[in-house]
């Protein structure tokens, strides 16, 4: 099968298509002929090897899976004898190790059916930035209706599912991005937007109960001038400077300032848990929540999308197509 891997840490061009053997599916595990793979941060971190800290876990001198990608969509051609959920042709969205491949296996557990008014392309969006924004919304934010949300980075994946959900859940929204990308983040939803090119949301006078940011650079005293008393901080994930940390200081310096002060400073890992994909999937379903697909790239472009993404140009979600 043609996939896409690689053997050594490096910018995105280290990745190749590759010929490699069909995966075999364990007993909790399905194969997937994959139609289409979502492209995310994780995926530069990995190829990169950057910041440091990742190769922790995924290998210190090169990466133990050649395959990269995890947001996929497709038909399921195999069951192993443990899976009671999804058969043979059942067209199922969710995430896995190895997306970027024309197949792939993926545990039962991390899967979830396809939104029926989804294309393929759409539903490789969702996984790991919905799942994202739904946990940082609901878990660590603990939104409630009628609440002020200001999201930072509103135009990009997480941001995109963020402003939809916090809509949904019944929030006043403020998304923030750049002047190009204004009307993208209304169109979604946004109650109100702010240019960060051109006004500070933290001089604005405006307080808000729940503030998400998904970009990753804005010093911890900036963000809490824009908080009410009491309210909260969510980090998403750890963009930043740095060969190291690459953003992760910030996170453990919020944990460790939150027992001093009335603000809530909160980081997120998330994770892609069965039945909030299938919570996702009902709100897509209903209409309430629907993926940004800015750009899809053929696999052999895989890393034009990653660098793409890396540039901070993209509006939405970047979706590999098969």
């Amino acid at each position: 099968m043609k996939a896409i891997a690689h053997d050594r840490c490096g910018p995105p061009d280290v990745l190749r298509l590759e010929d490699l053997d069909m995966p075999e599916p364990g007993d909790d595990e399905v194969l997937v002929r994959v139609h289409a793979a979502g492209v995310d941060p994780g995926v530069w971190h990995l190829t990169t090897g950057l910041p440091y800290a990742v190769r922790l876990g995924f290998g210190l001198r090169a990466p133990r899976a050649r395959v990269r990608g995890m947001d996929m969509a497709g038909r399921v051609e195999r069951a192993g004898r443990n899976v009671t959920r999804f058969k043979p042709g059942d067209q199922v969205f969710g995430s896995c190790d190895g997306a970027f491949a024309e197949y792939a296996c993926a545990r039962q557990d991390r899967l979830a059916a396809k939104p029926a008014n989804l294309t393929f392309e759409q539903a490789a969006a969702v996984p790991v930035s919905a799942c994202t924004a739904l946990q940082s919304l609901r878990d660590k934010g603990e939104l409630r209706p009628g609440q002020k949300v200001l999201i930072i980075g509103a135009a990009g994946g997480v941001g995109t599912f963020a402003v939809q959900l916090a809509k949904a859940f019944g929030a006043h929204v403020t998304g923030v991005c750049s002047t190009t990308k204004t009307e993208l983040v209304r169109s979604i939803g946004a109650d109100d937007v702010v240019d960060y090119t051109r006004d500070d949301f933290a001089d604005a006078g405006r307080r808000y109960d729940l503030i998400l940011d998904t970009a990753g650079h804005r010093s911890l005293s900036h963000l809490r001038r824009a908080l009410t008393p009491r309210g909260t901080l969510v980090l998403i994930g750890g963009e930043g400077k740095g060969r190291w940390p690459g953003g992760m200081d910030r996170m453990l310096r919020a944990l460790m300032l939150t027992p001093f002060t009335g603000h809530r400073l909160r980081g997120l890992f998330s994770t892609q848990r069965p039945e909030d994909l299938r919570l996702l999937a009902e709100l897509i379903e209903a209409g309430e929540v629907t993926p940004v697909v800015e750009r899809t790239y053929a696999l052999d472009e895989v890393p034009e999308a990653v660098r793409h993404l890396a540039e901070g140009r993209a509006r939405g979600k970047v979706v590999v197509t098969l």
